[in-house]
Parts: structure tokens; sequence; C-alpha cells
């Protein structure tokens, strides 16, 4: 479908929405009106960009028309008028084209964000600790919700896995660039000699995953109870509170045994379960659409190394898209817009290729 096809069908569905906004019955049912509210406002930007788009399109019509003007100043003027106009108007265009590219239908799905200590002993667990902080700070500073649904500590402060939830506006459309393998290279604090050392961490991006999003049978799960042997008091110790869920059919495994009631390990695992799930489901999909267009975002592939920190050099660099940075510290504090923005940039860009720009 071609660009302004794509347009129209936009246009005539906005103001379709406009009316429905201003109906009483629509008004007076709140479901209903809170997703045409949530559609018209995914809109918005759309036909905001248009109408720029089409007031460029008129005022190079009126500079065109000076070019006839037998005053050569006016003609020079219209000249560089809309040498100004067409640059803006391509640039208009460009917005619409990625503002009209299919969206992820996860994009506005709360993450589950799980985080493991790779090679490198507690070197790679304290790394996996420092970046459990980071990505806690970016969501505080983005005002998103955070839950601890499952961690393993390590006994100097090192986190062997954790798994957050993270619940806010388009969430994953900005975390999902961070699954794969993130390098660290810096002295660990026991080193006598100096010398650096090379960890791994690896870091997975779900979409978090809505009981109708994943069919999950009760007879294809086998639920054991257990003596947790994590922190968590004595009473956690003393009972079965921590809960491991198999899923049969896939051999996928869940544990959780962060709370003291059995009741909520299990629900916990059920959450990071239907993730899983759903994320493997998407994965075999996106491969079986397309084997040589897979990417780490459509397939959840996480063997590739994607982020170095070296601490030495104080620089973070992002080997996907080539881009250095000799911020680490900041980087570290949560401020990962610097480099999740050239990520959606590179992406975007991508996709548009793809598209054909059409």
């Amino acid at each position: 479908m071609a660009m302004f096809e794509k347009i129209r069908e936009t246009e005539d569905r906005y103001h379709e929405l406009e009316t429905f906004l201003g109906q009483p019955e629509i008004i007076q049912d709140q479901k209903r009106y809170r997703r045409y509210a949530k559609e018209h406002s995914v809109l918005t930007p759309i036909i905001t960009v248009l109408h720029k788009h089409q007031a460029l399109q008129d005022e190079i019509s009126e500079s065109r028309s000076l070019l006839e003007d037998p005053d050569p100043e006016m003609k020079k003027l219209a000249r560089e008028e809309m040498e100004v106009l067409s640059s803006h108007l391509a640039e208009a265009e460009n917005q619409l084209k990625l503002l009209l590219l299919p969206k992820d239908p996860n994009d506005e799905k709360n993450t589950l964000l799980e985080i493991r200590a790779g090679t490198g002993g507690d070197e790679a667990a304290l790394f996996a600790a420092d970046l459990f902080r980071m990505y806690s700070r970016y969501a505080e500073l983005r005002r998103w919700k955070t839950e601890v649904l499952s961690q393993n500590m390590t006994g100097i402060g090192g986190l062997k896995e954790v798994i957050l939830l993270v619940e806010g506006h388009m969430v994953f459309s900005r975390l999902k660039y961070e699954s794969g393998v993130h390098r660290v290279q810096r002295v660990p604090e026991t080193e006598t000699q100096g010398r650096i050392h090379t960890s791994a961490v690896t870091v997975a991006i779900l979409p978090e995953a809505e009981e109708v999003d994943v069919e999950i049978r009760p007879e294809d799960l086998r639920v054991d109870v257990y003596r947790s042997s994590g922190h968590g008091g004595q009473h956690v110790n003393t009972t079965d509170s921590a809960v491991r869920i198999t899923h049969l059919p896939s051999g996928l495994v869940v544990t959780c045994q962060d709370e003291k009631s059995q009741h909520k390990n299990k629900a916990k695992a059920m959450k990071v379960l239907r993730s899983r799930m759903l994320d493997f489901e998407t994965a075999q999909q996106h491969s079986r659409i397309s084997e040589e267009r897979k990417t780490l975002v459509g397939t959840g592939d996480r063997s590739e190394r994607i982020r170095t920190y070296n601490f030495p050099q104080g620089r973070v660099t992002d080997h996907r898209i080539g881009l250095t940075l000799y911020k680490l510290e900041d980087f570290l504090q949560g401020n990962l817009n610097l480099v999740i923005e050239p990520l959606i940039t590179h992406f975007q860009t991508e996709a548009l290729k793809n598209s054909g720009g059409n």
C-alpha cells in the first residue's frame, strides 16, 4: 500500500474517532471511550505532521508563483524560500514515513528484564548488580514502576540472576534493544596485580504476557514446592514457600522463592513463565517468516555481544551501531538515552529501507 493511501485511511479513521468521542452513548461507556481515546492519541502525531506537510506544500506553491515575478529581487527571495521550504517538506515526509511504519505490537507492553551473570565468576555477578542498578535508575528517571520478581544474590553483593518487572508508558519500545551480551572490562577489587579482567552478563528483555497472549493448560504444568535457600529470613527458610514450575511441552522451568507466601511465589513464577513462552513463540514465528531477515529485536537472539563497558577508559561502546561514548559513569547512573535514542533511530532507518520507503 502506498504511503498516501495509508495517510488517507489514517485521516478517515482519525475523523471517525473524533466523531465517536463526541457521542454521549460512547462517553457513558467508559471502556469503549478509553479504547477510542487511546487510538485517537496514537493517530494524533500522524495527523499533526500531515497538516504540517500540507501547509508546507501550500507555501511552496505560493513561492513558485513568485518565480514569475518581473522583479529579480523577488525571484531571488522566492528561490531561497523554496529551498528552505523544500528541505522542511522532505523532513516532514520522512517523519510521516516513520510514523506510518507498522508498529511492534509489544511496544506498549510492560517488560520483564532478566539479568544473568555469565563468564567471569564473582566479577560477572558484581557487574550484573551494576546493570540492575543502572536499569532501575533509568526506570526511576522515566517514572516507571519496578518490582523484583526473583533474585539470586552472591555473598559479596553480586547477582547471579535477577528478574525485574518494569511497568509504564511504552516500556518495551525503549528497552527492547537491550537484549544481548553485555561485556565489562575492568580491574576487579580483588585483583592485586592491576590486571584488567573481561566478564560478561546476559540481558533479556521480554514483553509481559497477559493470560490472553499465551495459552497455558494446567495439565501441561508440574508445580514443585520446596524450602527456600535464599535470603528472606527464618520464616522463608523453614516453610515450603519456594515454587518451581515446569512447562512440560517446552521444557521451560521457572523458580521463585523471594516471597514468604507460596501463593505469591507461584503468581510471580507464572508471570515469568507466560512472558518467556510469549518470547519463545514470537521467536519461532519470526524465524518461520524469514530466516534471512531475523534481527535481535525480532528473535530475542541473545548470543551476540551488543555492548562493551570499559572502565579504565571510561567508555561504553555499542557494537551494533559502532557508537562509542566516553561517558561511562553518566551511563551507569541511568542516562541510557545516550545510546537508546541512536539505537531507535538506527532501527527505524533500517525498517524504512526494508519497507522501500513507501
